[in-house]
């Protein structure tokens, strides 16, 4: 292997080489690292990187599907071994490659692939923008295969970041159309292949409606995987079905069938014996101790689960579902305040990661619009210099726009982050965009001068980025929180504010002190600190506003929507209490104003959400999803 890179290497090294010698060692060099992607060798950890350096510095004229094919290779590679943030820039340059040359199915496979990447390093909202390109077109290329691989992999996206709806319409389609392309296949290795994907599509559905308590449609997909997955002979065979048993033994405890649950999760024992994997055992754990809390052996079964959670401690990567099972384990015993505890634990660990990724995912995109900036090097022509009183008044406006465009841009993965946090709770994804647009309009009112204006709007986009840290239960949950569930979401503040301020973005002091302070009150009654009057920063008390204002006109999980006459009653009747008076008063005016003026409001004040590439994602794949609901129940 590492002789036939030295090769290849003579070649990709000379700037002499002819087209077709190059290609052919792009061709050979895929070929040789391709058997190392699916069963790696001791070399696999030299080769590769070795590889993505031979592909650093070659001429355009080696641009083309073999180079393209190369990259994706590396990506394939980083994603399998673990490593989804290094396979970030190959696949990448993929993309903008294929994109140049114009081969749809290539494209649409590196998009894939880059989803797969970004959901894996914590980018969800840059995944659904990836898969959702990449299903626009698998469906233009009428490729089944294709297609519901998109489809499985955005459902598990959508999973993730607890839009499990936007999954399920995603998933059903999955299983809807291999029920009809295996039929019309033969017995091949892509029937195969599509009825391994509708298993596992109908796995995820299963994890999203117990997520949803949409039970009757969980059992459904429960049933139904179990049939396909019927004689796992390979590993992660195994594993799928353990997780299909682990999954419909929880929900099978939630509708009171306990008998069948403890049936399941025997099942889900011996398969993962023969799996002989760490990961299966410890789900198939997971539903014994759940089944015998249920059945009334609290002790033994906490025991058994705290056994699982000391051991996914060590492993990590299941460590987030064995803090659900043991807040689950702990309630089911009213033991409430030990799964407190355990909430709290899982609010943690959900924080830090999410906060960890977004500092990683915005530090890497600013190193990246560092590098196009330097690749640009405007110079000045002669006419700026030369220029008339006009023509330079005319260049210091397009100064001030390119400046407020570059600020724009440096928050830009922040905004994303923050909209899907808030999807979680508000369907449409405009919520931060109305705000910061009312914010904004609030600041004119008082006088602020335009630069000041454009900054507030930016940064009361951002000031429920913080939801990002809390675990999936809490935004969603259409009953009232407890006590505790409510202190815990009220840490959002805090996780926001830091995230903001470890950022290093210039001029957005204000998004952090948004984010930390917005949710406290005139009288002192709010939170984190309990502030008071004028010790609550202004840019707070006015986002407040904004933020209330719409959160009360729109429906939640947990209420339906006020009309605005009657929010702006209520937002009056706390005036001096909950807002700043003068504050209040003016919103007030303003709100009527609008009303009077623009016609229909949301319209008006979520007008930025259509520029986001990630809501006209959004849009574009939920018009491609309306297409598929309804065809699998």
């Amino acid at each position: 292997m590492i002789d036939a890179l030295d090769s290849i290497e003579a070649v990709l090294a000379c700037s002499a080489s002819p087209a077709e010698d190059v290609e052919h060692a792009l061709s050979e060099l895929d070929r040789i690292l391709d058997p190392e992607i699916t069963a790696p060798s001791p070399e696999s950890a030299l080769m590769f990187p070795r590889a993505l350096d031979l592909l650093g510095d070659l001429p355009a004229a080696a641009e083309g599907p073999a180079l393209a094919e190369c990259l994706l290779s590396m990506a394939k590679y980083a994603y399998v071994s673990g490593q989804a943030l290094k396979g970030l820039a190959p696949a990448q340059r993929a993309v903008e490659l294929v994109r140049r040359i114009g081969l749809g199915p290539l494209l649409r496979k590196s998009l894939s692939l880059r989803g797969a990447l970004l959901a894996d390093s914590g980018n969800l909202p840059l995944a659904v923008e990836a898969y959702a390109e990449a299903l626009e077109i698998a469906v233009a290329l009428r490729d089944p295969i294709a297609e519901a691989v998109v489809c499985n992999n955005l459902g598990g996206a959508l999973i993730y970041a607890a839009q499990y709806r936007d999954a399920i319409s995603c998933l059903e389609h999955v299983v809807a159309m291999t029920e009809g392309a295996v039929r019309a296949l033969p017995a091949t290795e892509s029937s195969e292949m599509l009825l391994s994907m509708r298993g596992s599509a109908l796995t995820n559905i299963l994890l999203a409606c117990l997520h949803l308590e949409d039970y009757a449609r969980g059992l459904r997909a429960a049933r139904a995987a179990v049939d396909l997955q019927d004689n796992p002979t390979t590993a992660n065979e195994r594993l799928t079905r353990v997780l299909t048993e682990t999954h419909y033994a929880r929900l099978l405890l939630e509708v009171d069938a306990a008998d069948t649950a403890r049936e399941r999760c025997e099942i889900a024992k011996r398969f993962a014996d023969e799996s002989g994997l760490e990961r299966a055992k410890l789900y198939a754990g997971m539903a014994e101790g759940l089944c015998e809390v249920h059945a009334g052996m609290a002790d033994t079964g906490l025991s058994r689960l705290s056994r699982v959670l000391e051991h996914a401690r060590v492993l990590k990567g299941s460590l987030r579902d064995a803090l659900i099972a043991m807040v689950r384990a702990n309630q089911m015993a009213n033991r409430h305040d030990v799964a407190l505890v355990y909430l709290r634990e899982l609010m943690m660990h959900t924080r830090d990661a999410q906060r960890d990724n977004a500092l990683l995912h915005h530090r890497l995109h600013l190193e990246q619009l560092e590098q196009v900036r330097g690749e640009q090097r405007p110079t000045p022509s002669p006419d700026v210099l030369m220029a008339r009183q006009e023509v330079r008044l005319r260049d210091q406006l397009l100064r001030q726009v390119a400046h407020q465009e570059q600020i724009k841009s440096r928050v830009e993965i922040l905004e994303r982050l923050a909209v899907s946090a808030d999807l979680r709770s508000d369907a449409t994804g405009e919520h931060s965009y109305r705000v910061g647009k009312l914010a904004a309009l609030l600041a004119r009112e008082l006088g602020w001068d335009e630069d000041a204006v454009f900054l507030l709007e930016l940064a009361a986009r951002l000031h429920d980025i913080g939801k990002i840290g809390l675990p999936e239960g809490i935004l969603p949950k259409k009953g009232r929180l407890s006590e505790g569930e409510l202190k815990l979401a009220q840490a959002h503040v805090v996780v926001g504010a830091d995230i903001l301020a470890q950022s290093n973005v210039p001029h957005m002091k204000m998004a952090e002190e948004i984010a930390r302070f917005h949710h406290e009150q005139w009288d002192g009654g709010g939170y984190p600190f309990g502030l008071a009057y004028s010790a609550i920063p202004i840019a707070a008390r006015i986002t407040a506003l904004a933020d209330v204002f719409d959160a009360m006109t729109h429906p939640r999980p947990y209420k339906d929507a006020s009309r605005p006459d009657d929010a702006l009653a209520a937002i009056a009747a706390l005036r001096g209490k909950q807002f700043d008076p003068e504050l209040t008063d003016l919103f007030r005016a303003l709100v009527l104003r609008l009303q009077r003026e623009v016609g229909d409001l949301d319209a008006y004040l979520g007008q930025a959400a259509c520029e986001s590439p990630f809501i006209r994602a959004r849009r574009k794949l939920d018009e491609t999803l309306k297409q598929f609901r309804g065809q699998w129940q």
